[in-house]
């Protein structure tokens, strides 16, 4: 019995859409990053690409649980003394609800090449409307 690797000209893409209204962030994310990586399928290889296109819309309305809505903080750091610029969770989802869901998945997928390559196939949209009719989204529940 041999191993089976999956090859670059084997692999089919399929586009999945999830609507992240009342859907709590860590939940929604880890789902996303799964699709992303390809670990939904039979056939998921570590090392390729395998994994699907994923559409969020309403990433206005994502949630979280406990008291983080007041607490969590996003840091980042310019480099320089005192570069330290730390952004609370309410000022950005008003300001860019999009950046609190690419920020959650991206820390979900590997910090190589490859997850750089997938993050590029997620899309976040505030709102219903997204111009990806034409590829057909299936839709995903998240539940839990």
């Amino acid at each position: 019995m041999k191993t089976f690797s999956l090859k670059k000209e084997d692999i089919k893409q399929d586009w999945w859409i999830i609507d992240a209204k009342d859907e709590i962030l860590g939940r929604l994310a880890s789902k996303a990053a799964s699709i992303l990586r390809g670990k939904h399928k039979a056939d998921f290889t570590p090392h390729l690409d395998n994994g699907d296109f994923v559409i969020i819309i309403n990433a206005d309305k994502v949630k979280l649980t406990g008291k983080k809505e007041e607490q969590k903080l996003y840091r980042r750091h310019s480099g320089y003394i005192g570069g330290l610029k730390e952004i609370p969770f309410k000022t950005k989802k008003e300001k860019d609800p999009e950046g609190i869901i690419m920020s959650a998945v991206s820390g979900m997928l590997p910090k190589n090449r490859l997850g750089r390559k997938l993050i590029k196939k997620l899309k976040v949209y505030c709102d219903e409307k997204h111009p990806h009719a034409a590829q057909m989204p299936k839709k995903l529940e998240v539940g839990g």
